[in-house]
Parts: C-alpha cells; sequence; structure tokens
C-alpha cells in the first residue's frame, strides 16, 4: 500500500503522508498542506478530522465496537468495576494487587473537601445549575493544590498521580456535596474505610441519626454506570480537556472546562431527554406505540430521544450492557418502574421497524442510563454530574497525553472567513 496519498490543486500536485493506527484506522496528514499550497482542509464540527494520536480508547462506530487500552468494554463492564477501569485508563494497564490497592488508598487519602471550599459551594444559589457549581468548584482546585497546578508541564507530570487521585475523588465528593447543599442537608464527610462507590452512596444518603447502609445491587449498579463512561474517545468535552490542556493549563483547570462541554443537552444533558420523553410518553397513558407512530410521521414534538449516535452507526455496546443491569437491578430492589416498560416498548418496536433499521437508529447508553439513576435516587438535575464523575478518568488519561507529548503543541484550528472585505472607518456623523 502507498505511504503517500496526492491532492490536486490548480494542475498542481502535493504528496500528503498517509497514517495508519493499530486497527487500521487511516487518515490523510494534512499538517503540511497549508504551507505547501496555501490551503486548509475545511471540516465543519471537527466530524472527519483526527486531532490527535492516543493509546487509550479504539472506537468502531459502524461495528459497535468500543475497547479501553485494547480490552472490550463488555468483559471489562462483566469482571470490572470503576476504580480499576480508571487505573487501566489513566495508566494503560489493569493493576496488579499492589498498584490497584495504593491508588485505592490515595483516592481515600483525598477525598474529604476543605471547609474553605464549602464556603464557595454555599455561595451559589441553591436553585443553580449542579454542572455550573461542579465546574466552578473543580476551577478552584489549582488555588487549593497551587503546588500540583502550576501551568508546567514537567513540574505538574511529576505530581500527576496525586492530582488524578485528587480530581477522581473530590469530583465524586463534590458531586454529593452539591446534592445536600439543594437538599438542605448537613454535608457528610467521606469515611475512609469505604471502598469509592459505597463512599459516594454514604455521603449522599446518610441522613441525620441513620447512616446509610450500603446494598450491594446499588453498588454494583453505580459501579457499571460510572465504568461505562470512563472514556469515550474525542467526544466533545475530551476534546475540549485535550484543547485547553495543550495551552498547558493545569489538570483541574482542563477537566473543569470539559465539565463545561459536558453540560450541554446535545453531550452530557442527553440521558436527562430521554427520562423526560418517557415521563411524557407516561403521563399521555402510551405505551410507546402512539409515540413511534408520531416519531415516524415527522412530528418534531414526538423525536426518539437515546436512539442514534454521532459516532455509532450499529448498536452502542454499551446499551446492551446498561440495558440488562436495567432489569436485574430494577428487579433486585423491587421497583416496577413503568418507564422502563415503555422504553422496552420503544427498543423492540425500533429494533424490529424497518424505519429505524433503515436508519440505523438503535438505542444508545443514555436510553438506560437514566432509568437505573432514578432508581438508585438520584434527581434528574444531577444527571449529568454522575456523568461527569465517570469521565474523569477519560479526561485525567487524555490530559496526560497531551501534557507528555514532546513534540506537542498548541491546539489551534484554522477557519474560512465569510465576513466583510476591508473597509474604511465611518464617522458616527456619516453614519445612516
Amino acid at each position: 500500500m502507498s505511504t503517500t496519498a496526492s491532492l490536486k490543486i490548480e494542475d498542481k500536485e502535493y504528496p500528503l503522508p498517509i497514517m495508519i493506527g493499530t486497527e487500521g484506522e487511516k487518515a490523510v496528514d494534512t499538517r503540511a498542506l497549508r504551507a505547501a499550497s496555501g490551503y486548509i482542509a475545511y471540516d465543519q464540527g471537527y466530524g472527519n478530522t483526527g486531532s490527535c494520536e492516543s493509546q487509550i480508547t479504539y472506537l468502531d462506530g459502524d461495528n459497535g465496537i468500543l475497547r479501553h487500552r485494547g480490552y472490550p468494554i463488555d468483559q471489562l463492564a462483566h469482571y470490572s468495576e470503576f476504580v480499576e477501569i480508571a487505573y487501566l485508563v489513566i495508566y494503560g494497564e489493569l493493576p496488579n494487587a499492589t498498584q490497584r490497592r495504593d491508588f485505592g488508598l490515595l483516592l481515600r487519602r483525598n477525598a474529604a473537601v476543605e471547609m474553605q471550599m464549602q464556603k464557595i459551594l454555599e455561595g451559589f444559589p441553591t436553585s443553580a445549575s449542579p454542572m455550573a457549581m461542579l465546574a466552578a468548584m473543580v476551577a478552584a482546585l489549582p488555588a487549593y493544590y497551587p503546588e500540583l497546578a502550576s501551568n508546567n508541564f514537567e513540574k505538574d507530570l511529576k505530581s500527576f498521580d496525586l492530582a488524578a487521585a485528587i480530581a477522581i475523588s473530590k469530583i465524586r465528593t463534590i458531586v454529593a456535596m452539591i446534592y445536600r447543599y439543594q437538599k438542605g442537608l448537613p454535608f457528610v464527610f467521606p469515611k475512609y474505610d469505604l471502598p469509592f462507590c459505597d463512599n459516594f452512596l454514604h455521603m449522599m444518603y446518610t441522613i441525620p441519626y441513620q447512616e446509610y447502609q450500603p446494598v450491594p445491587e446499588v453498588t454494583k449498579a453505580l459501579n457499571l454506570l460510572l465504568l461505562l463512561h470512563a472514556d469515550h474517545e474525542q467526544n466533545c468535552s475530551t476534546s475540549t480537556v485535550r484543547m485547553v490542556g495543550s495551552s498547558q493549563a493545569n489538570l483541574f483547570t482542563s477537566i473543569s472546562a470539559g465539565i463545561s462541554a459536558l453540560s450541554g443537552p446535545l453531550h452530557g444533558g442527553a440521558n436527562v431527554a430521554v427520562m423526560q420523553m418517557l415521563q411524557s410518553i407516561h403521563d399521555e397513558g402510551d405505551d410507546g406505540s402512539r409515540f413511534i407512530a408520531a416519531a415516524k410521521s415527522g412530528s418534531k414534538t414526538n423525536r426518539l430521544m437515546g436512539f442514534g449516535h454521532a459516532v455509532y452507526r450499529n448498536f452502542d455496546p454499551r446499551a446492551k450492557i446498561i440495558g440488562d443491569a436495567c432489569d436485574t437491578v430494577l428487579t433486585r430492589l423491587g421497583i416496577d418502574d413503568p418507564l422502563l416498560k415503555i422504553a422496552k416498548n420503544l427498543e423492540q418496536a425500533a429494533l424490529k421497524d424497518d424505519y429505524f433499521v433503515s436508519r440505523r437508529l438503535y438505542p444508545n447508553v443514555d436510553f438506560y442510563s437514566g432509568i437505573i439513576m432514578r432508581a438508585i435516587g438520584i434527581p434528574m438535575n444531577m444527571f449529568t454530574t454522575m456523568f461527569a464523575i465517570g469521565r474523569a478518568p477519560g479526561y485525567i488519561a487524555n490530559w496526560k497525553e497531551v501534557a507528555s507529548n514532546p513534540k506537542g503543541r498548541i491546539y489551534r484550528p484554522r477557519q474560512i472567513y465569510v465576513g466583510p472585505v476591508k473597509r474604511d472607518y465611518v464617522p458616527m456623523s456619516q453614519r445612516p
């Protein structure tokens, strides 16, 4: 196979190197095109642009494949748990027993949030967006840990292990604090002896005179939910982390930017839209049949949420895992959720109906994640903050790749200017 492609512009040919990834992904390297020809490549929204080389996650949307560091997501979901996957995503290998113990200890030692930071949280209106509060709190971390956030790659990488543990552990704690603050409940400090997910549930649901008692099914469901969101290649928020990090911004600042990007309804807020759709169907006394018919007719008010994906053109592998988990969790908890029944009806109708099959509109992970969160007591306005807890390892791993690349450069996309051409200034007295 040729190692170069050829681009012909105005009767002149420009050789462009071909890059091939370890899974056979092919790319034409256009980095030298502008210097050689004066042209740039236009790709609105970067939908067909490779912005980086990465060793973290492989995603094949056409075939429904998702792997972290080479490990298939279904195997990781079946055999592993969130903290182990966080280690894998960040450090590249599954931890041995010693590494897993030390990583867990680092997370436990850095779970608490300083009293001064609690005052920052209490300065927000209780009605504030939880994602806005989370992004602001994470953005404040460099002020409390300046030795870990010098905005110098060489210095920050020396303390990377501690900074990564602080980010993962404190994001979880801050989310629990936001929940309690909005409920008018006192904050609950993390317990050193509790595993990651049980500690989160303890900080969320302990009430005066009644400490939260772990429920294995709930813990397992939360582990699965976080695990399935650990990383997802160069999505909007992850690429935001890389872009901000490319300026040598520290880890915490870069993660805060990613959380802000995640807050958008087209990204992290998608599972909220699914729950609102299911609730609307239920409120109208429909089992999903009328809704499906209306969606097929092109009704804008009956848009089927949670189906289709910007990358997947096949079944989202995470959707099957979390869909099966929904049945298990709700059954073991004794919850008869009518929204799950509607979701199952929509899923089966869409998978059998040629209208959806021909358009490759398969359920994605957002379709069922909201039902699990509702089952374990997470309010809808907190759904996206849960996504942020799960995605933290991916943000951290991607920032590390940027910071560790000696040939890295600041991200600086180009544009096609379509505004006015040069014109002279007109004094106000002469303006129409």
